[in-house]
């Protein structure tokens, strides 16, 4: 039976802008589904004890850096480091994800489109006439989508993944959930891909 792996993310990180396509090829190598699940990053944090960027210690900030062009360079990504419109509020680009899954189509080249907007074309993705014109692009209606992604529909579907992101020890995006089994990160696609790959059973923390 083909793999399920729940895909947990938001769009305002840069490691799920990086591990975007990697996760996609990785799910075709192996003819597995991204179940996508767009989070509120700040619920999750409030659990792990995980901070916000500018809250972090100098010498952490100074490390994501580097670790950034570290992990771009290995994707072969272009990327922004200080793109001037992050820090940035997610949640509507989120919940114009969380509409698309709502009427039954497929988000990821538009997922693609936002990730690359905000980190690599320093487009505000905030702003709703920067999404509609992604939305656009991505062959979808954008005055139908930003509608829906208002709704309160839209709003608990975040939610319940949030909640569900949080039951599967999910700490951080982007996480990828098989079989119960949660992997954080996206340098953590190769383990990933080895789980797929030799079909064992999930590793649990309670042994």
């Amino acid at each position: 039976m083909p793999a399920i792996i729940d895909y947990f993310l938001t769009c305002a990180s840069p490691w799920v802008y990086l591990g975007h396509d990697a996760a996609r090829a990785l799910a075709v190598r192996h003819g597995a589904t991204l179940k996508v699940r767009p989070v509120n990053l700040g619920e999750m944090f409030k659990v792990s004890g995980q901070v916000g960027l500018a809250d972090r210690p100098a010498v952490r900030q100074r490390y994501r850096l580097i670790e950034l062009q570290r992990h771009a360079a290995f994707r072969g990504k272009p990327i922004v480091l200080r793109p001037k419109h992050f820090p940035t509020n997610p949640a509507l680009a989120d919940l114009t994800i969380c509409a698309i899954l709502a009427d039954g189509r497929d988000p990821m080249d538009y997922m693609g489109r936002v990730f690359a907007a905000l980190w690599a074309q320093e487009q505000d993705i905030a702003d709703e006439a920067t999404l509609a014109d992604l939305l656009s692009a991505s062959g979808f209606a954008p005055r139908n989508v930003l509608a829906r992604a208002h709704s309160a529909e839209v709003a608990e579907m975040r939610a319940r993944n949030t909640a569900d992101a949080i039951a599967a020890d999910a700490t951080g995006v982007p996480s990828f959930v098989l079989n119960g089994e949660p992997f954080w990160g996206q340098d953590r696609l190769d383990l990933l891909e080895e789980a797929l790959s030799s079909g064992r059973g999930p590793y649990k923390s309670d042994v």
